[in-house]
């Protein structure tokens, strides 16, 4: 999914368009959240998400985008990105991780949540808290000064150190603004104080993926969806965020489809770990 060339460092006027995209992106998770439930299918949220990204006068980000036929990639389970939204059902003690995106007004937003339906075994609720958290920590070092791979290790010491996961390597953050994937790539590992220095202006995608077990994946038939070789669960989160001087602006907005999940009788919240 990605072309990547130069980093394109952004106005404040450009990162507030970025912003509203995201907010599009934010709303229409938030609609996702509100339906989600053993029965509905991956077909039924993306139609609805879709819905909610025309009404605000955008469109789907990622429909048509190097031939991706949907509004959403809907990945279920061991899916880690890029699932295509079918007629099969979602049951209770699945994982959903939705990822979307809109194009506003010349700029793009994107943003992922992972949602637990019904029943799910503790351990996969763990895997997304964990996961979740990580995402966190990671946007706390996406300020001016800081390292690329600052963020990475952010993610892969709380996940791989202090827990038994494993970080997806093949699939990667982003930059993010008048193209879906601009430079750089923002990977979930990495080393502190290697890598470029972030600057204000640089607006980046920031996404764990994160497996229950190995880190390997693999492409399945459909040339899209990525599945862990291991079949285990995996958990993926994202927010684009703009680089700060003393703390990261986060773009797009979780507090809707959290909101969504708490008020949804089918769905579990997902709380951060300490």
């Amino acid at each position: 999914m990605h072309g990547i060339s130069m980093i394109q460092y952004k106005s404040a006027e450009a990162i507030e368009k970025v912003r509203r995209s995201c907010l599009i992106v934010s709303d229409a998770l938030t609609r996702v959240a509100e339906l989600l439930k053993p029965g509905v299918s991956g077909i039924e949220i993306d139609s609805a998400a879709e819905e909610v990204i025309r009404d605000h006068g955008a469109i789907p980000g990622f429909k048509g985008y190097n031939g991706f036929p949907s509004t959403l990639c809907v990945s279920v389970n061991e899916a880690v990105v890029h699932g295509i939204p079918s007629q099969d059902v979602f049951e209770d003690g699945d994982i959903v991780s939705v990822d979307c995106g809109s194009l506003f007004d010349g700029y793009y937003g994107d943003a992922a949540y992972t949602f637990a339906i019904g029943d799910v075994e503790k351990e996969v609720m763990q895997l997304l808290e964990v996961t979740k958290t990580s995402l966190y920590r990671a946007i706390d070092q996406a300020i001016e000064g800081q390292r690329l791979g600052d963020i990475g290790y952010a993610v892969q010491s709380f996940c791989e150190r202090d827990y038994p996961y494993s970080v997806v390597r093949e699939l990667v953050g982003h930059g993010i603004g008048e193209k879906l994937h601009e430079a750089p790539e923002v990977p979930n590992y990495g080393k502190r104080g290697r890598g470029i220095k972030l600057k204000e202006g640089l607006v980046i995608a920031i996404e764990p993926m994160v497996n229950l077990g190995r880190k390997h994946v693999a492409q399945a038939k459909d040339g899209w969806t990525i599945r862990t070789k291991d079949r285990k669960a995996s958990a993926h989160y994202e927010h684009s965020v703009a680089v700060g001087k003393l703390k990261a602006d986060i773009l797009s907005d979780h507090s809707g489809i959290e909101e969504a999940i708490k008020n949804n009788a089918n769905l579990k919240e997902i709380s951060l770990k300490n």
